[in-house]
């Protein structure tokens, strides 16, 4: 298979032998893709080895006759988003859930758009806990995960007042006691910001801890039990009582809050 003028982000690079990398995209036509770019470590690659960055948005020519494309040649379309603190690691956990979760060479309709429209909503620097909830709902739904937020697994209308855990197979489930991991933290989110996100309005700023815990448990479930490294990092970090930034300020909370 050829790629000629491919539209893709890039999700991952890292370093393979001495002057190559490993590179996943995320494509327009192709879904997900793995590729090797060689050569591009010299003195006069510069321009081609900052079209692979991570978040950058390019069009690549390629040949595919194995698991991984060989490179033929790369050109940004734009400029990726200068992100920084937060954000950047906002920018990190989108890029890492996408890869760990879109399969290789399987166009699922609609994430090649999602993924352009969160990295603009990075670079505007939109409210970060806000926009991590809505790519989320949106990335299990594109993959066909989703559920229904305004009616419980049996069909219910969900209550504002209640509570509820969100199963990966089942969808919003009532609950009548809190659940609480082993740092004292509740499972739950409450009907309200379940509604608010099935209706996309922002949640209440009370409502946006529980939603993204609550979500994090169905993102774990289709991880197949296996962490993201941006979580890890966060935890290593120990920021999770960060104050928020200018960027957060309007939703409450910071990216620490919104990813880990």
């Amino acid at each position: 298979m050829r790629y000629d003028a491919e539209p893709a982000y890039v999700l991952h690079a890292r370093q393979w032998r001495e002057t190559s990398l490993l590179v996943e995209l995320l494509t327009e036509h192709h879904g997900r893709i793995g590729l090797v770019a060689r050569g591009v470590q010299g003195p006069k690659r510069h321009v081609l080895r900052a079209a692979l960055q991570p978040l950058q948005h390019i069009r690549f020519d390629g040949v595919q006759r194995g698991e991984l494309a060989q490179l033929r040649g790369a050109e940004a379309i734009d400029a990726a988003p200068r992100l920084s603190s937060d954000a950047a690691l906002a920018g990190f956990y989108v890029s890492e859930l996408m890869l760990r979760l879109a399969p290789r060479q399987d166009p699922y309709s609609g994430l090649y758009e999602l993924y352009g429209e969160v990295r603009e909503r990075l670079r505007d620097d939109a409210p970060l806990a806000w926009t991590l909830r809505r790519f989320e709902r949106d990335l299990l739904e594109a993959l066909g995960f989703g559920f229904d937020l305004s009616h419980d697994g049996d069909g219910a209308p969900v209550d504002p007042a209640a509570r509820y855990r969100l199963d990966p197979e089942h969808g919003p489930r009532r609950v009548l006691s809190e659940r609480v991991d082993a740092g004292g933290r509740s499972r739950t989110a409450t009907g309200r910001a379940l509604l608010a996100l099935a209706g996309d309005l922002v949640p209440e700023v009370d409502d946006l801890q529980g939603l993204r815990r609550a979500l994090r448990e169905v993102l774990a479930h289709h991880l197949g039990g296996r962490g993201l490294k941006s979580w890890e990092l966060m935890g290593e970090l120990g920021r999770i009582a960060a104050t928020p930034g200018p960027a957060q300020a309007s939703s409450g909370t910071g990216a620490d809050d919104s990813v880990s």
